[in-house]
């Protein structure tokens, strides 16, 4: 395919590894040449690179698929994932989950995309519900003021949570921007 062709989401293979575009734009600066500009994530590291590529190029699309799987547990190198249909167990290392590791708890089901039938990716659904193992006592009436107070999900993760929740709570939270949402019954 074309370099002009290129659209944030899709998968790519540059210089032997995979990338996922997250920016694209198509720039024709003055008298010179038309070229993209490209912000990718490179699949295997995690790492972020931008990269010009002539609008003449031709890109390798990659061809991927995504299934359902669920998190199993993780033995601290790896990650550890079953596919829900055939029952087949895969692995991811943790440098490719990294900071998504936060939002990971057991048994939860997750959007795997795999390469060749081999695990790359990880997609976080938009919310999940974790349990709050450590935070301050939660105050009565603590609704009528918007300052929150840290609390520690059974995760690991740290977020800002209103005065009224308690440790044993379960709340949801935004996978995008690691923030509270909901208090959940």
């Amino acid at each position: 395919m074309n370099a002009n062709d290129l659209r944030p989401g899709m998968v790519i293979k540059h210089n032997n590894e995979l990338f996922s575009i997250f920016r694209a734009e198509h720039r024709t600066p003055g008298n010179l040449r038309a070229f993209v500009q490209a912000r990718m994530r490179n699949l295997r590291t995690g790492a972020m690179i931008d990269h010009r590529f002539r609008s003449e190029d031709e890109v390798e699309r990659a061809m991927i698929d995504e299934t359902d799987m669920q998190y199993l547990y993780s033995d601290g190198d790896a990650f550890h994932f079953m596919n829900t249909e055939n029952y087949e167990q895969f692995h991811l290392p943790a440098e490719v989950i990294g900071d998504r590791a936060q939002y990971l708890v057991p048994d939860v089901v997750l959007r795997i995309t795999l390469y060749e039938s081999q695990p790359i990716d990880v997609l976080l659904p938009p919310t999940v519900d974790l349990k709050v193992i450590e935070t301050e006592p939660g105050i009565k009436g603590g609704s009528a003021t918007n300052v929150g107070k840290p609390a520690k999900l059974e995760t690991g993760l740290v977020v800002q949570v209103p005065p009224f929740i308690s440790e044993g709570e379960t709340i949801r939270v935004d996978t995008t921007q690691g923030t509270y949402l909901e208090r959940v019954k």
